[in-house]
């Protein structure tokens, strides 16, 4: 008997082959699907001796197994997307089918034939989608929504309890899902900033559910699983990597009200291999007056020991490493007021006092709370009542290619006058101190959602204020460096041309050499009339649209309130240069989004 042949491994496609891959089959035929892997295999053909068999999408009127788990996730800052991974592989692992898709490549008419639904998604600002879910959310709210009686799901939701809608865009799908007559495989679970107390057990009982549901141990032929590619780095927020700071330079100027740092890490090493728009996460320590004065506050000794859970730590490295302390949260202030007995703090908390409550903390810290309403803590008492500290992200603003083995960012030192005189941000403080030869523990976060368009002939609209403008230095070096025959269109703001024109000289020698084809600038505060991008964006609004129809890329970068001016500024400008109506206006935009050619990093 001869021996079989052995069948070499499918091929892994990364998350953007395979999204294209979805884009390009969703909705065609069976006879243009054959088209395609014909053509495929010719290709492949003349580029190997042996044809490897390749996984495709089911035909569009195929309904999907009833017996695998499909996980969709939305996620603007990763976290999500990283929760929707490790209950994929659980699942997987264990031998149950399962498929991971991002929310924008779901295809929406299989929503009918889903048995087995996860959904983990964020709530970003006041309860809005991520910009990868704004499609999926707007259908299941929509009236083309179908009647879900078969479908079983369990949502996961991932928001921050100091903004009043707290995950609100969880609460609508898991509400509207039942609404369509979904049933509810398990109850909504909502994380706070926390994410492990509640994602730990909800993956958990997942998988159990999951595994007593289903015995079949592959995914049937022809259906695609997307595989998570693996981590570029080791480096993660748990174990970040000591890079050493090579530069630490103001980039405003000496009279100017902000302070702006440009920093250079070396990542030679590292393992950190990171791309055009994605973003570099620091692990801060509190600034050590700050910590001193609040156990002075408090009349606690730093040196005692503290346990939470099985981690034991003297009282200073849980207040100086572990615990928050810039950023004021209202579960805390909700037990400091009970224990405190004022009205000031009662009032603030009381129901629907959230927009005072947000004005009130949001140029206060702890420090400031303990002065202004004394109380009794014990140490233990303290360091659970606090949330634990969180890294901070800040947006890459170099190219490996330009730069080499380095990552560049451009950073506000973020201030406020407190009653000690000016406090800092526990990140940007950390970082402006930071002193060349230094060591800053770092990791990467990709955003692959904020990726360069994959032809480089494609012309980019870059809309960045601030520091919101790094990226966007990446950007401009990398297609500089590829020789990238698409333009290059940024628009830039900030208070004052003087003293905030952030990299004036770089962009100028872009400019000028032609890696940068045209620039619009909007300096708020140099005359009467209060300019901003959103201004500039209307009123270059006829090319704006003409490069969008022509398909150029559109990217976004900044504070949530501009990132909501520039939307506005783009339905209208769609309106009064395309002729389209509100909704049509809305349906163009969210199009753009799909397809990756509208892109969004906004905090």
């Amino acid at each position: 008997m001869s021996a079989q042949p052995h069948s070499p491994p499918l091929p892994v496609l990364s998350d953007e082959r395979s999204t294209l891959l979805l884009r390009l089959t969703e909705g065609l035929d069976a006879a243009a699907l054959h088209w395609i892997s014909g053509y495929a295999a010719g290709l492949a053909a003349r580029a190997v001796p042996a044809l490897l068999p390749v996984a495709v999408p089911a035909p569009a009127a195929r309904p999907v197994s009833a017996q695998r788990v499909t996980v969709v996730y939305g996620s603007q800052t990763g976290n999500a997307k990283r929760e929707a991974e490790r209950a994929f592989e659980a699942i997987r692992a264990s031998g149950v089918p399962a498929r991971l898709l991002r929310a924008d490549v779901y295809p929406l008419r299989e929503l009918t034939h889903e048995r087995l639904l996860l959904v983990v998604i964020s709530t970003q600002g006041e309860g809005d989608p991520p910009d990868d879910a704004r499609g999926l959310v707007d259908f299941l709210q929509s009236r083309r929504a179908p009647r879900l009686e078969a479908l079983q799901y369990a949502v996961l939701g991932l928001g921050d309890s100091s903004y009043a809608q707290f995950n609100a865009v969880a609460r609508r799908i898991d509400e509207r899902l039942h609404a369509l007559g979904a049933q509810r495989w398990l109850p909504l679970a909502e994380a706070d900033i926390e994410i492990e107390p509640v994602a730990t057990p909800w993956r958990a009982q997942v998988l159990e559910k999951s595994k007593a549901l289903q015995t079949v141990a592959a995914v049937e032929r022809g259906v695609i699983a997307v595989v998570v590619p693996a981590r570029a780095a080791e480096a993660t927020p748990e174990q970040p990597y000591a890079a050493e700071l090579l530069a630490n330079q103001r980039i405003t100027a000496r009279d100017s009200k902000q302070d702006v740092r440009h920093l250079e890490f070396a990542l030679a090493g590292s393992g950190i291999a990171y791309e055009p728009g994605d973003a570099l996460g620091v692990r801060a320590h509190n600034a050590a007056p700050l910590v001193e004065r609040v156990l002075e506050r408090l009349r606690l000794s730093g040196s005692e020991s503290v346990r939470i859970g099985d981690e034991i730590r003297s009282l200073y490295d849980w207040l100086s490493g572990h615990r928050e302390l810039t950023r004021l949260h209202p579960g805390f202030l909700k037990r400091h007021a009970e224990r405190a007995q004022t009205a000031t703090l009662d009032a603030l908390l009381a129901p629907g006092a959230n927009g005072a409550l947000s004005d009130w903390v949001a140029n206060r810290q702890l420090d400031d709370v303990l002065r202004e309403f004394p109380a009794d803590w014990s140490a233990g008492e303290l360091v659970a009542a606090l949330r634990p500290l969180a890294p901070r992200l800040y947006s890459i603003a170099s190219s490996r290619k330009a730069v080499g083995e380095e990552a560049h960012l451009a950073v506000a030192l973020l201030e406020h006058d407190g009653a000690q005189g000016v406090q800092r941000g526990v990140a940007s403080g950390f970082l402006a101190a930071a002193q060349e030869g230094a060591t800053v523990p770092v990791y990467l976060h990709a955003n692959e959602r904020f990726r360069l368009p994959a032809d480089p002939a494609r012309d980019v609209i870059m809309i960045g204020p601030g520091t919101g403008v790094a990226p966007f230095r990446g950007f401009v070096q990398e297609r500089a460096a590829v020789g990238a025959s698409g333009r290059n269109w940024l628009f830039f703001g900030a208070r004052h041309a003087h003293s905030q024109f952030l990299y004036q000289l770089e962009w100028q020698a872009a400019l000028r050499d032609g890696h940068l084809h045209r620039i619009e600038l909007a300096f708020s505060r140099d005359q009467a009339e209060r300019i901003h991008v959103s201004q500039r964006l209307r009123e270059q609004g006829r090319d704006v649209y003409a490069w969008l129809q022509g398909g150029a890329h559109l990217y976004v970068c900044g504070a949530i309130a501009m990132g909501r001016s520039v939307h506005n500024a783009l339905r209208e400008l769609a309106a009064t240069h395309g002729g389209l109506a509100p909704d049509d206006a809305d349906a163009w935009l969210n199009e753009l989004q799909q397809a990756g050619r509208y892109a969004r990093d906004v905090y």
